[in-house]
């Protein structure tokens, strides 16, 4: 009772650590309370500015039912449509917040933008108490949750961005994600009482809804998470039963997550409801597959894995022709030039391959995890912790399902617990979608502090390490086990405490003149239904700031939006006037905003700038010097960004230079030809 009290304060006490910690630092870099509201708007770059927009509609609204009525019928976030806002967007959170803020007798002491920034940064003391209770619950002390919290602290540039990305769906869904994983490890646990089980199974249904309902890639990361139940589960090292209620509980979260969005076509044709289905029906038709000699087992295996990969990729299949659902094609095609299999002049697919975020994780952030000795720590424990889960799974497929050993039932439960079974898999199959794709990290080094942490506290890690030299006694491994954790945690108090001390104190201010200016202009200057178009994330602020209709915004998950983006992006295209003004006129615009940043770009090498993908896809050679493909063309126009600025009559009778800065050039379009 003791432990369990001074392990709960500690963890309740680091988690509002942690969010007093992030919040002081977002007050801190940007002088968020002392700035104007326009700029603490434009703060909210790219889609996070769309979606916080939401939230100040649902607020601005007569009441609560105009403003549902706003988004289910929304008419602002794409010209000449009417779009369903929650069916598209994971944006339920931005209505519960509105709703709450409404009802709460808070309006007096706290400005709606607080009341959101706020929420945000408390799931992160959700997220830091979940990373803990995890690791405690895998080690048995409440000391691996106080290491798994330093870790996530000291690692904050590589474990979070919340404090800069405040409204990102990812901040909304993975604290509960951690919940969940907390959930799931308690349940691999044996021996539970039945009613500790079925609460256990609605904290991971509540959790796992509520991941879903917050992350539109919510289907990727439960799919990875499927992966990992059924690798183990024909390995035989989880408790079948358990699996199936898993399985049972991804799909019934999902599918009432589809059914709150309207039936979104993305989540009906996800691989993930096909895969679980596919793998429940495998189970009905192969019942002995758990019995038998090695060679009969690996042969039941091999066809059970054949059976469930046939059964996805048929069912996916059929229901994306039934329902003609292409919301997730870019994301394959993506997936597919990445992995090298063939390269694309796709305009979508390349534009996420140019990006860093999608590219593979960095060398130097294995350098700042080795700093804090968490990436040592980690491969320390993955090593002995995958030798274990090999000569389990090996034990496991050579036995008999009828007759097991008391060697073999040692084995399986004291080296390697079905909850740190779990917990293994999970890190090898998110760290490898973390290696691939860089803004996957997020999910990996979270949980690698949780289970570097666990590991140097665990009595069967140590206990393995101390046997397979000779040294094991009761008396060592306690004192091993408890001094390793101490002495790294004063390493990491005594190196990174003044530094974030220092950070703490260290004060800026946000500066960004040329977009306050712009988003002032278009709210005095153009109409109220004025149409606008621009580059997706400039876009998002324009809604957020001034309440203008948008062409395109940057939630990209709806195939016709993106092939209005990729028309829209033709003004960084080598196009005749003619063309961009009817293009544009097409979605109903009367201005459009240039970005110098955009069409003089230096961030990206050549081949990857915007103007470059556009060439590509239009089938024009690239400028600058460099190689291009043999069968690419010279453009018979120059490039339009760039020639619109010389007042030629054949562009000004088109177009009208409105607004100029620094940074931004609007124009306003005839209103006809």
């Amino acid at each position: 009772i003791l432990s369990l009290t001074v392990g709960g304060t500690v963890a309740i006490s680091l988690g509002l650590l942690t969010s007093v910690y992030v919040a002081t630092l977002h007050e801190n870099d940007l002088w968020f309370s002392n700035i104007k509201e326009v700029e603490r708007e434009i703060s909210f770059r790219t889609e996070c500015g769309l979606y916080y927009s939401y939230y100040k509609e649902m607020l601005q609204a007569a009441s609560i039912q105009q403003g549902l009525h706003g988004l289910i019928y929304d008419n602002k976030t794409e010209s000449l449509r009417t779009i369903n806002i929650l069916e598209r967007m994971n944006v339920y959170q931005e209505v519960f917040l509105s709703i709450l803020y409404r009802i709460l007798p808070i309006q007096k002491y706290l400005e709606p933008v607080y009341f959101y920034i706020y929420t945000l940064f408390g799931l992160q003391a959700l997220y830091v108490i979940a990373l803990y209770v995890t690791s405690w619950l895998l080690s048995g002390t409440w000391l691996s949750g106080l290491l798994a919290a330093f870790w996530y602290i000291t690692n904050r540039i590589d474990t979070t961005r919340v404090e800069f990305t405040i409204p990102l769906r990812e901040n909304w869904a993975l604290p509960f994600f951690a919940v969940q994983i907390a959930a799931i490890t308690y349940l691999f646990r044996s021996h539970l009482q039945p009613l500790h089980e079925k609460l256990t199974l609605l904290a991971v249904f509540i959790s796992t809804f509520l991941f879903s309902l917050t992350w539109q890639f919510n289907q990727f990361m439960m799919l990875m998470q499927a992966l990992v139940l059924f690798i183990l589960d024909c390995l035989d090292m989880l408790p079948t039963t358990k699996v199936t209620w898993l399985y049972i509980i991804q799909l019934t979260g999902i599918l009432l997550v589809c059914v709150l969005q309207f039936f979104n076509s993305m989540i009906l044709g996800s691989l993930l409801i096909s895969f679980n289905v596919s793998v429940l029906l495998a189970r009905t038709v192969q019942k002995n597959m758990k019995m038998g000699c090695l060679l009969n087992r690996l042969g039941k295996l091999f066809f059970h894995v054949l059976m469930v990969l046939c059964l996805t990729l048929l069912v996916n299949n059929f229901i994306k022709k039934i329902l003609n659902l292409e919301s997730d094609e870019h994301i394959f095609k993506f997936l597919k030039a990445k992995f090298g299999f063939g390269a694309t002049r796709d305009f979508d697919a390349n534009l996420y391959l140019c990006e860093e975020a999608f590219g593979l994780l960095p060398f130097n952030t294995f350098a700042r995890l080795s700093d804090t000795l968490l990436f040592y720590a980690y491969l320390f424990v993955l090593l002995l912790m995958a030798i274990a889960a090999a000569v389990v799974a090996f034990q496991n497929l050579s036995g008999s399902a009828n007759v097991q050993s008391t060697d073999k039932m040692e084995i399986s439960t004291i080296v390697l617990k079905p909850g740190a079974a779990y917990n293994l898999m999970h890190t090898i199959l998110f760290g490898c979608l973390a290696l691939s794709t860089m803004r996957m990290k997020y999910l990996w080094t979270s949980h690698m502090c949780v289970f570097a942490s666990f590991g140097l506290c665990s009595t069967e890690v140590w206990g393995f390490v101390l046997k397979s030299v000779r040294l094991y006694t009761p008396q060592r491994l306690c004192v091993i086990r408890y001094l390793v954790p101490i002495i790294i945690l004063l390493y990491l108090s005594c190196k990174f405490c003044p530094g974030i001390v220092d950070e703490l104190s260290e004060l800026r201010e946000f500066y960004d003149p040329d977009t306050v200016e712009l988003m002032n202009w278009i709210k005095s200057n153009t109409p109220k239904k004025a149409v606008i178009a621009g580059s997706m994330q400039l876009l998002a602020g324009v809604k957020l700031c001034t309440g203008r209709i948008l062409t395109n915004h940057p939630h990209y998950e709806d195939k016709s939006l993106r092939e209005r983006t990729k028309q829209v992006y033709q003004v960084y295209a080598k196009r005749s006037p003619e063309d961009v003004y009817s293009i544009l006129r097409s979605f109903g615009t009367n201005y459009v905003i240039l970005e110098d940043s955009i069409c003089y770009e230096r961030r990206h090498s050549r081949g990857c700038r915007l103007r470059d993908l556009l060439d590509i896809a239009n089938g024009h050679v690239m400028d600058g010097l460099g190689e291009n493909e043999p069968d690419l063309k010279a453009s018979l126009y120059p490039r339009f960004c760039e020639e619109i600025k010389k007042n030629l009559s054949s562009y000004s009778m088109y177009f009208t230079r409105a607004f100029q800065n620094k940074t931004f050039h609007v124009y306003k379009l005839a209103k006809h030809k």
